[in-house]
């Protein structure tokens, strides 16, 4: 039995066309549980074929175990695949989506029956998880079962010599899906004609509105101020940055820097966005003043087809979803939604099943991080140390994934976003649905968040309730120490360094810059930042002038002269003195910890971003302005709690003639040398010397290297989120892993 991620990536032709080279005659059959190889010969051969199965497997499959049992046998004459079969309740991992290969662009151009079709792939590329339904993966179990194969492609699909031999999106011109372009009266079903008319739509500043992979897209031209600045304006995203995706590789060194696993990166077959340093501005609308760019390469055939037409080297290519919403996958919503965006909308006549987003990477210290975690990466598993059978983790209220466990294996949902709407909470319910299908899960344990009003606590409660079984609450930044001890199989204490956003505490406060004493089940709070009054409460998050207001008002008073800095005199002078009398009066004021708030209030104060349009745009454009080559920190104190009193104090005083860069770059290494300070007390009291850095903060590339590159040298061992995101889309395995562990106790 061969196990892992075995099936839609081209494994059984795999050992098919491995078994003629090793003149071995027997089977290869899909099973729920992985694969199934039937060989006659003496266990010499039987260990040498199977060190090729896992030498050898083919670019997008993932080996994860070959077991060899003997057996008996009838007598075989050949090597065949059989049908799959649907036996018991094991189960195997199912394809993340694959971007179209290298080959299949040569038959874009070269075959008589594919030339220009917008779908092709075979068993290396391709849909997969967007389009199953349910396991094994034939095409009776996908949204393809309703096209037809025609002679050409069902010989194809049964020719063991060909590369789409069992490809089951396999399919062509003459029976495939097709494209439809629409905009008001015009309807075109030619392709060709479809991508011409796309192509003057773009080059005339308009935007168009197309299904992708795992669901609609907006494109229109990257270095058309007008086009995007429009696109912005009628899609109501105020000024967070587009994705963008570059005709080739060479597009995207003429505009980014580029390093070596940044390129990696972009040509995998994953083919995430990536967030690279610019070297060239696009238009100005695109990334919003940020020196970052989410660049990424095409990974369908339709895109490869459009670049061929357009003299634009770059495109804008956003989620295709109003506010708030997620990706839209049909098509009747997309006309209804986005044609008065774009006035063009290209859809095809094949079901999208499961929704999936861009993946968003970034490379932090030569390593992988996850910003987002969908399109080409989920449904993968995480192996972990331990059994985590019948967990379910509901996970966090924004950026939400949720996971459930199999075996030692969690299974984490593609990307959900944030909890805060009837139709992203009927994505996480349907996600759920489908899970539970593929990979036949029954609850007996269940997870959420200590927050008692976030949606998913209330689903989990539901749940537990409804299955008669134990409910785990787990500590917000717990979860986020014990991802990392997860993803890596850490057992026993670390030192957990957490810096976040917002996160239910034990006593009832906001927290979000933890410094604990963790295990997989539990942890001991050893310090955080000072707290910090919130204003109006969530608002202050939208307003970051008003934790600038706070941060000085608890260091210096309510009689600090306000009126001396230039961030409150671009304040309307009622609302402030209104804020000013809710620190006063601790009127709906909840405290914070938050280290995401203060790097808000840095921001607020150097006049970055005093009011945010989008979700952490504050600490973004303070990273994005801070300088490279200052190593200088300001001071701070340890008593209790970390008191950046004297950190703001000689902020305020460079803010007379402020050098921006400079302070923003003193900023970003005090709380590194903050992070290390701490380790270094906790290690000489405990003698740890493992640390975990996790949170949404740890995002920013300055911190993390910084704080990395502090911590290594004094000899720590340091452990960072890599196959899920840092921020709150990690949450969930944290979650599982904890609730595992405790189940012991809570049964």
């Amino acid at each position: 039995m061969v196990r892992g991620l075995v099936q839609g990536v081209g494994f059984r032709p795999f050992i098919r066309r491995l078994a003629i080279k090793h003149n071995l005659t027997g089977e290869v059959v899909n099973r729920t549980g992985g694969v199934t190889v039937v060989i006659e010969c003496d266990r010499e051969r039987a260990d040498m074929f199977a060190r090729d199965i896992q030498d050898l497997a083919p670019p997008a499959a993932v080996v994860r175990s070959v077991q060899l049992r003997k057996t008996r046998t009838a007598g075989f004459t050949g090597f065949s695949i059989r049908p799959s079969l649907d036996a018991d309740e094991t189960i195997t991992e199912v394809s993340p989506d694959i971007a179209v290969c290298r080959e299949c662009l040569d038959d874009l151009v070269t075959d008589p029956g594919r030339r220009g079709y917008p779908f092709i792939n075979c068993t290396n590329c391709g849909p997969r998880f967007t389009i199953i339904k349910s396991l094994p993966y034939d095409r009776i179990n996908t949204t393809m079962a309703a096209f037809e194969m025609c002679h050409r492609c069902a010989a194809e699909y049964m020719d063991i010599s060909d590369r789409r031999f069992h490809a089951q999106p396999v399919a062509c011109n003459s029976c495939g899906p097709v494209y439809t372009l629409r905009a008001g009266d015009l309807v075109i079903t030619s392709i060709n004609d479809i991508l011409e008319e796309i192509a003057l739509r773009l080059a005339s500043g308009g935007s168009v509105a197309i299904k992708s992979t795992g669901g609609y897209n907006i494109m229109c031209d990257a270095l058309n101020e007008a086009a995007v600045a429009g696109l912005r304006q009628r899609k109501q995203r105020d000024s967070k940055p587009f994705a963008v995706m570059f005709r080739d590789i060479n597009a995207v060194h003429e505009y980014c820097h580029v390093e070596v696993q940044e390129k990696a990166m972009l040509e995998s077959w994953r083919r995430p966005v990536v967030i690279l340093q610019q070297k060239m501005p696009l238009a100005p609308s695109v990334s919003s003043g940020l020196n970052t760019t989410g660049a990424m390469l095409p990974h369908m055939p339709v895109h490869y087809l459009l670049f061929r037409l357009i003299t634009t080297p770059v495109l804008v290519l956003t989620s295709g979803n109003l506010s708030d919403e997620p990706i839209i996958t049909l098509d009747s919503k997309a006309e209804r939604d986005l044609m008065p965006v774009t006035g063009c909308i290209v859809s095809y006549n094949r079901e999208i099943n499961n929704r999936a987003d861009d993946s968003v990477v970034r490379v932090i210290n030569g390593n992988i991080s996850l910003i987002r975690r969908s399109r080409g990466y989920a449904p993968e598993p995480v192996d972990l140390s331990c059994s985590v059978e019948g967990v379910f983790a509901a996970g966090a209220e924004q950026k939400n994934s949720f996971c459930i466990g199999r075996g030692s294996q969690a299974f984490m949902s593609q990307y959900i976003g944030d909890l805060v709407n009837l139709s992203t909470y009927d994505f996480y319910l349907d996600s759920l649905r489908l899970f539970s299908s593929l990979f036949r899960f029954t609850p007996s344990h269940v997870a959420c968040d200590m927050h008692p009003d976030y949606l998913s606590g209330r689903f989990a409660e539901e749940m537990a309730e409804q299955n008669g079984v134990p409910l785990v609450r787990v500590q917000h930044h717990h979860a986020h120490a014990a991802s990392v001890m997860a993803e890596h199989r850490l057992i026993g204490e670390v030192i957990g360094v957490i810096m976040d956003g917002t996160g239910y505490g034990t006593d009832g406060n906001i927290w979000g810059s933890e410094f604990m004493i963790a295990t997989p089940a539990d942890f001991e709070r050893y310090t955080h930042f000072d707290y910090f009054m919130m204003p109006g409460g969530d608002i202050a998050a939208d307003e970051p002038w008003r934790m600038a207001l706070s941060c000085l008002f608890r260091y210096f008073g309510s009689d600090y002269d306000f009126s001396s800095l230039e961030l409150f005199r671009q304040v309307e002078g009622r609302k402030l003195e209104t804020v000013r009398q809710m620190l006063v009066n601790g009127i709906n004021s909840p405290l914070t910890c938050g280290a995401g708030r203060i790097f808000d209030a840095v921001s607020a104060l150097l006049l970055l971003c005093t009011e945010s349009k989008f979700d952490a745009e504050a600490p973004m454009r303070l990273e994005s302005a801070a300088s490279s080559n200052i190593d200088e920190y300001y001071p701070y104190s340890l008593n209790g709690t970390v008191s950046l009193q004297a950190m703001f104090a000689e902020m305020l005083k460079e803010l007379e003639h402020p050098d921006v860069p400079g302070i923003a770059a003193r900023f970003h290494n005090t709380v590194a040398h903050i992070i290390l300070d701490v380790c270094l007390r906790i290690r000489r009291e405990t003698g740890l010397k493992r640390v975990v850095l996790s949170g949404g903060v740890f995002q920013n590339r300055y911190l993390l290297e910084k704080s990395l590159y502090l911590l290594s040298m004094n000899k720590f061992r340091v452990y960072t989120n890599h196959l899920v995101p840092a921020n709150d889309g990690g949450v969930s395995l944290g979650q599982l892993l904890v609730a595992a562990e405790r189940r012991g106790k809570c049964v």
